[in-house]
Parts: structure tokens; C-alpha cells; sequence
């Protein structure tokens, strides 16, 4: 029987009607009786300590059942149990809601005004007064660089001679910055908490990681797992940021404990700046050194991040100089400056985002020093196995993505030397890079079940934060059971269904992928027993694990990318506009097109705001952001859209996984920024090495 979808068809999201409708329900949304809204008051200082805070005004207003603070608060087992650093996620000491008077950052929760509305909440809380002690604090990476520490899960690494590249016929070696980037997804982090009773725990919450919030609520509170039920099927986008309990999760269950209601916390957006992490700052310095054939003799690199005082985050954002390029002498070194702001976290590919703006404008430079084509001078240097770790590749496609990525672009119609490409009173700049991110399974578990109708469900707690995950694994299902896919019903996102691993790392598909394969394999197999043993099966449950990938240790899993940018910049005042983008990608088998393509578009977008405007920028006298809204925090709109051509090499990959598949979620990102920047070079002759390239760095 020809089905009429299979994997790989350009469907629409399962979900997309209950979106467009409003009827798909976010944390904040679910209607409960009783419920009461809590809403945090935040510290006006970077650095001290709180001496005393006045809540009697607040607590006569109107409606308010309750205030919660370091001096009152439910008592928290969890907190009396010290913190193992070697077993925290980051290394340190993780912030505890209200668990001392200490202010570590600014914008720190310091107390939680619960009340019977919203509106009453949030006047009541502009009532609180605080009053500090005062201590010096440090907010600036640059102006710290000297007090920067080696992290405890370092990463640092040395292949081969350190001196190697000194003598090296041509060499290049260049200071890069990036600065904060915050997330902003359009719904803001927020949670509804209550309990049905002391030891049964509820929460509807925005989550990257259901398993993961169960696991903190039950250490935090000692509840047994089965015991906690979070539920979080519809994200309105999360890029890392929801990929860890945060302050106003806690601040929910604490309250919900202390007024014996439901109780939802959603955090404002000029709180989302400070309290669900950031893609820290960061400067890059790289040196490499080629013959004079353009083969690369050595490269170093080195990178500062910034990190708060009390945990240290660690990001990858040496990993793509370890293994993007065949380089024998190979030295990388990343440290971390603690400072007084909040801890930050995963953003869209996390450490590569940053290092291969460094590395891929680097080996721009190093091109034009050599007087090579820039996409000549990669494929000299292309790898055949990983050299970070001397494995063979699950697959590589790299070589294509450049073939046809040129193709696509038109790349032979550019001029090899800069300022000398116009349109109209335009500049015209034509600029790549390449992009490589890891690809993994890990172990994930997923249930089938025939139901007495014909129909199927299938369920897996996985989280879909918007990339169309849960469409994408409907569709392996369907194909994998032979059936259409109106026959398969895929329910997500609750702690009660079978685990699997957070949807960060661009693990989803091949691992969650993988499970849901499998276990219609399974399914699928019990079925055809029983109906050649003349048994007609009526409704039949099967539940299958499925490992994590066993040639982690045999191969090396990546994907790739090429870039392709074009952009105008206006000679007088210094504007850039990127006009068109070629993007193409080796992610291994693509299970829908239509989703795929939407994640690379998305990729774009956020690559447009990361090279031309986004910066968290930071009063330091204060420790405060000055942007810390969707108006000053600048981000890309429909009108700085250029025209994209998105590519899949579409070759799968059954080393990794029995369905082909590799990440993707990440690595459109991957190099992007580096490509616009080398692009604006092309036109106008001026390297740009701090982001984002704004006019005042133009002219």
C-alpha cells in the first residue's frame, strides 16, 4: 500500500491549528479555581546584602494573601543539603530562591507578593521596600580579564607542538568580541504550581526538560518522583534559556505551598534579561599559521567568557577549532571572568555560535593574506576524520555543502578583491564561512499502543519548543507502522509518559527519533504475531528504551554546514543590509522538509541579529541592563528579511541512528555571522571583529 505521507514529506505541524487558534495552552493559560498570581520584587543592586525589608504596606493592600522573602518563606529541605559541585550541572553554587540575604546580581529576586489577581499583585509588590548593604561589584569582562580563572571542567586541550605555527610562511592572528545576547522568546518564562497535597506536586511550566524539573522538585522538596507531575507540551520558544529550573519555578511551588492554592509566577521581559540566563560575552583571540600553499601548520586559540560569581558556565566555544579543520598542531584554552550578574546558560548553538564567528573570520583573513578563494582554502584544509579525537566521521558532506552552496550563490561571479563590487550607490560584499556542531543520540523511550478503533498513540515526555518535533516523530511513527498519518496520535511534554532527554543539543530527532522508531518496529512485530497465531489484537501497549548511540566511541558525530552572504552597505552612512543568503546543510536524512527548512530560516534570522544588532548592553555603575526591552534590545523584523535558499544534502547517516538522522537544530547558526562579516569586508575593505556591526563601526 502507498502511503500517503512518508518520512521526509513537506506536512504541516499536528499542532498548528491549536496554535493559530489559541487554543494550545501555554504555562500560564490553564484554567484552575482559586488560583492566585505571585509576582517577584527584584534587587536594585548588584552586590550587598539585605538588611531588612518593609512587606506591612504590601500586606494591608488589597487581595494580598501572602509575601515571601528570605525572612519568610516555606522551609525547603532540599536547601539544608550542601551543594556537590562535581555533581551540579555547572559547577559552583546554585542559586537558591530566598535561601540567604545575599544579593549576587542585579535584578535578583528578593521577594514574591502573592495575591488574588495579577493587578493587585503587581501593586502590592511596588509597595515592598528593601533596604541593602552595599558592596563593590564588577560587571565588565574587559575591564577583568585579568582575574580570569581556568574552569573546573575545563576543556582546554594541546595536540601536537604549541610553537609549531611560529614558523609558519603565513599567519594571521586577530582579537574578536561578542557581546551578551539574550533569548526573548515571545512567551516569557512562567510556571503554575500547586499541590494536591504535601508529597503530590503539580506544575504547568515553560520547559525545555520535563524529566529535569521533576528531578529538581523532588531533591528540593524530597518527594518521590512518580509523585511530581510537570507538564509543558506547548513552549513559545526557549532557544536554552528553558533548559534548567529557574527562580520563578520555585517561586511558584514555594507559594503554592504557603497559601494552599494554585499560584502562577510569569516573569516580566525586563526580568527575562536577568534571570533565565544569556549567551555570555566573550573575547576570542586566534592565531594561525599556513605554508605557503595554504595548508595549515598550527592554529591557537584562546578564549575569555563571562560567568557569575557563584556558578561557573561553561560553553564550547573552542570545540569547531578542534575539529573543523585537518591541523596537526592544534592549541585551544578557554577560562571564564566571574562577575557579579546572574549565571548564564545555553543559547542556540551554545559555544559554537561564538567561537565560529572567531575562527571562520580568521580563516577569511588568513585567505586574503594567502591570495586564495576563501572556499579553496577550507577544502585544502578539509578533514577526513575528526582531528580533536582521530575518529572516523559518522558521515561527512562537508565538500558538498560547499559544491553546492557556490552553485546556488552564484559564488564564481564574485570579484576576489574587496571594494570593488557595487549595486547602484551600494557596496556589494559577498562573504562564507563553514559550520560544524555535534551530532548525538542519547537514550531515550517512547510507548506505542494500538487502540481498539484501528488508531495508534504513541507517547514520549519529550518537550517540542516550537522546531515541529512532534510532527516529525507522528511521521516516523505513521511510516514506521505503515499507516496514515491521520491514524497516529503523538502526545508530549508530561513528566507520566516515558522519558527522554531535554530538546536542547540537537539531539532530539536522532534520539526521541529513534525511540519512536523502535518501538513501532516492535509494535508493529507483536502485531503481525498475533495475527498469523489467528488472533485478532484489539489494543496493544508496547513501551521500548532505545540506547544512546554505541559508536560514540568508534566514530565522531557532526554536522555541517556552508553559508553564503551577500550584503549591501551604504558607503556614507555606514548601514548594512544583508540582500541574499544560501544556506546549506549535511544533517544527515531530513524526516520533513517543511520543519527543516523552518529551522534553518530560523537560524538565519537569529544570525542576522547577532551580526547587525544584538547586545545586551550593561550600566556598570549599576550592574543593570539599559535595554532590557523589546524596543532598545534590537532584533531582526520582516523588513530586514533578505531573499534565503535553504539546501539539504539529505544523505542519511545509519551509524548515528536507524533513522538517518543527524542535528539540525543548531547548525544553521553555526559560522553565520562570520560569513556576514566577512562579507561586509568584501564590500567596503574593513574587517569588523566586534560584534554586532553597527554603522558607528562602519565609518
Amino acid at each position: 500500500m502507498q502511503l500517503s505521507i512518508m518520512i521526509g514529506d513537506r506536512i504541516n505541524r499536528i499542532e498548528a491549528k491549536l496554535k493559530v487558534t489559541g487554543t494550545a495552552k501555554y504555562a500560564v493559560e490553564y484554567p484552575l479555581e482559586d488560583i492566585a498570581y505571585g509576582v517577584l520584587v527584584t534587587s536594585t543592586i548588584a552586590s550587598g546584602i539585605i538588611k531588612k525589608i518593609s512587606v506591612d504596606k504590601a500586606k494591608a493592600s488589597a487581595g494580598v494573601f501572602s509575601i515571601l522573602s528570605c525572612f519568610d518563606r516555606p522551609e525547603v529541605p532540599g536547601y539544608s543539603k550542601p551543594i556537590d559541585p562535581n555533581k551540579a550541572r555547572y559547577y559552583g553554587r546554585e542559586y537558591r530562591l530566598f535561601a540567604d540575604n545575599r544579593i549576587a546580581h542585579y535584578n535578583q529576586p528578593v521577594a514574591l507578593v502573592i495575591a488574588d489577581t495579577l493587578e493587585r499583585a503587581k501593586y502590592a509588590a511596588g509597595l515592598v521596600k528593601v533596604e541593602y548593604e552595599k558592596l563593590p561589584h564588577e560587571t565588565s569582562l574587559l575591564s577583568n580579564l585579568g582575574r580570569s580563572i581556568i574552569p573546573h571542567r575545563s576543556s582546554n586541550s594541546l595536540k601536537g607542538k604549541p610553537t609549531a605555527l611560529e614558523g609558519s610562511a603565513v599567519q594571521i592572528e586577530q582579537e574578536y568580541h561578542t557581546p551578551v545576547q539574550v533569548h526573548n522568546s515571545m512567551e516569557p518564562h512562567a510556571a503554575t504550581a500547586w499541590w494536591e497535597s504535601p508529597n503530590q506536586l503539580h506544575i504547568f511550566n515553560k520547559t525545555q526538560f520535563v524529566q529535569s524539573t521533576v528531578a529538581a522538585f523532588a531533591e528540593y522538596f524530597n518527594l518521590k518522583k512518580e509523585n511530581i507531575i510537570v507538564n509543558s507540551p506547548f513552549v513559545g520558544g526557549a532557544f536554552g534559556s528553558a533548559s534548567r529550573v529557574w527562580p520563578h519555578e520555585m517561586a511558584a511551588v514555594m507559594a503554592a505551598l504557603k497559601v494552599g492554592r494554585p499560584v502562577r509566577v510569569a516573569l516580566n521581559r525586563d526580568q527575562v534579561f536577568n534571570m533565565v540566563g544569556y549567551r555570555p560575552q566573550a573575547v576570542q583571540r586566534i592565531k594561525i599559521g599556513a605554508d605557503s600553499g595554504g595548508k595549515f601548520v598550527g592554529i591557537k586559540h584562546e578564549a575569555w567568557g563571562s560567568t557569575s560569581s557563584y556558578e561557573e558556565f561553561v560553553e564550547r566555544i573552542t570545540d569547531p577549532t578542534k575539529s573543523m579543520y585537518d591541523c596537526q598542531n592544534v592549541q585551544t584554552a578557554y577560562q571564564l571572568v566571574p562577575l557579579d550578574v546572574s549565571t548564564p546558560t545555553h543559547a542556540r548553538g551554545p559555544g559554537e555560535t561564538t567561537g565560529s564567528f572567531a575562527l571562520e573570520s580568521a580563516v577569511d583573513e588568513l585567505a586574503y593574506q594567502l591570495g586564495m578563494d576563501p572556499i579553496q582554502l577550507r577544502i585544502k584544509n578539509f578533514a577526513s576524520v575528526d582531528p580533536d579525537n582521530g575518529l572516523p566521521w559518522t558521515s561527512n558532506h562537508l565538500k558538498a555543502c560547499y559544491e553546492k552552496g557556490a552553485l546556488l550563490f552564484g559564488w564564481d561571479k564574485r570579484e576576489p578583491e574587496p571594494y570593488t563590487m557595487k549595486s547602484g550607490e551600494y557596496l556589494l560584499g559577498m562573504g562564507m564561512s563553514a559550520g560544524i556542531y555535534k551530532a548525538t543520540r542519547d537514550a531515550a523511550t517512547a510507548s506505542a499502543q494500538l487502540n481498539s478503533d484501528g488508531t495508534y498513540t504513541v507517547k514520549t515526555s519529550v518537550a517540542d519548543t516550537g522546531p515541529g518535533s512532534a510532527t516529525v516523530f507522528t511521521q516516523i511513527a505513521a511510516d514506521t507502522l505503515g499507516v496514515d498519518i491521520s491514524a497516529v496520535r503523538f502526545l508530549w511534554g508530561n513528566s507520566t509518559f516515558p522519558p527522554a532527554p531535554g530538546q536542547f543539543g540537537s539531539h532530539t530527532t536522532a534520539s526521541v527519533g529513534s525511540a519512536v522508531y523502535e518501538v513501532c518496529i516492535e509494535l508493529k512485530n507483536k502485531i503481525l504475531d498475533l495475527t498469523r497465531s489467528g488472533n485478532k489484537p484489539k489494543e496493544l501497549v508496547v513501551t521500548k528504551e532505545s540506547a544512546a548511540a554505541e559508536g560514540d566511541k568508534k566514530y565522531s558525530g557532526k554536522s555541517f554546514c556552508a553559508n553564503f552572504v551577500e550584503v549591501l552597505v551604504h558607503p556614507l552612512t555606514g548601514t548594512v543590509k544583508i540582500k541574499r543568503v544560501v544556506s546549506v546543510v549535511d544533517c544527515g536524512k531530513v524526516m520533513n522538509h517543511k520543519t527543516a527548512e523552518s529551522q534553518v530560516l530560523g537560524s538565519i534570522v537569529w544570525g542576522i541579529g547577532i551580526s547587525l544588532m544584538e547586545e545586551g548592553i550593561t550600566d556598570h555603575r549599576t550592574g543593570a541592563y539599559v535595554n532590557n526591552n523589546l524596543a532598545d534590545y534590537h532584533v531582526p523584523v520582516n523588513a530586514d528579511m533578505p531573499d534565503i535558499k535553504v539546501h539539504f544534502i539529505d544523505k542519511e547517516d545509519k551509524i548515528l541512528d536507524p533513522i538517518g538522522a543527524k542535528g539540525l537544530g543548531e547548525i544553521g547558526l553555526i559560522g553565520f555571522t562570520a560569513a556576514v562579516a566577512n562579507a561586509v569586508y568584501h564590500a567596503t575593505g574593513k574587517r569588523i571583529r566586534n560584534l554586532p556591526i553597527t554603522p558607528d563601526k562602519m565609518i
